[in-house]
């Protein structure tokens, strides 16, 4: 079997290490095919836009995410209905985890180009995962609700965005911070153990 890698595989691994390190506004399609050593036609055959190009890369990940999730999260509230937040966050950890077979570094890529379809207001990725991963994301957040059933949904909202930008921030910082503690505190830590640290921190802040 041919090691060589497909042009469009080619042009998904150069966009989304340029969408992870410079942002979807910042990155061009010139800059993209410059990368992947190919040319713009390639781009459009392929994808058809930059929109359909930048959706495609959250898809790698999306598309095996969110059913593991859902998995994941079925299962802890079958086993406890009144599953913690902890509970339901550290349900996450496998799937997240799991990335790391698309690539090494898969987790943190993830979580910041999800981060950056946020933080730069891509409402387009907004729609593309509410239509095509709702039900799974509904099961989420209606398992978040239910855990903390006297907060109103609209600042379970909030926090859970809240939650969104710990998290980017701290896997984008994360090589950082596992330095630190290893020469302040003499800890040795993976992105597992990052992830499982902060998970008690964020379930506090949306449980208050």
């Amino acid at each position: 079997m041919s090691g060589r890698i497909d042009t469009k595989t080619k042009i998904l691994d150069a966009a989304e290490k340029l969408f992870a390190e410079r942002g979807f506004s910042e990155t061009s399609l010139r800059l993209i095919t410059s990368k992947a050593e190919v040319n713009l036609a390639s781009v459009n055959y392929h994808f058809g836009s930059k929109k359909e190009l930048i959706r495609a890369v959250l898809a790698r990940y999306l598309d095996q995410f969110m059913p593991a999730a859902a998995d994941e999260i079925t299962a802890i509230r079958q086993q406890k209905p009144n599953a913690s937040l902890t509970e339901i966050f550290s349900a996450l950890v496998a799937p997240l985890l799991a990335l790391e077979r698309i690539r090494a570094g898969g987790t943190r890529t993830f979580l910041q180009l999800l981060g950056r379809g946020y933080i730069e207001s891509q409402g387009h990725l907004r729609w593309f995962i509410t239509s095509h991963y709702g039900e799974h994301l509904n099961l989420f957040v209606t398992a978040v609700q239910q855990s903390v059933p006297n907060i109103p949904k609209a600042d379970i909202f909030w926090r859970l965005h809240f939650t969104l930008g710990t998290v980017v921030f701290t896997m984008g910082s994360a090589d950082a911070l596992m330095d630190i503690a290893a020469a302040d505190f003499g800890e040795r830590n993976n992105i597992e153990t990052v992830i499982r640290k902060v998970i008690p921190y964020i379930a506090s802040g949306v449980a208050v």
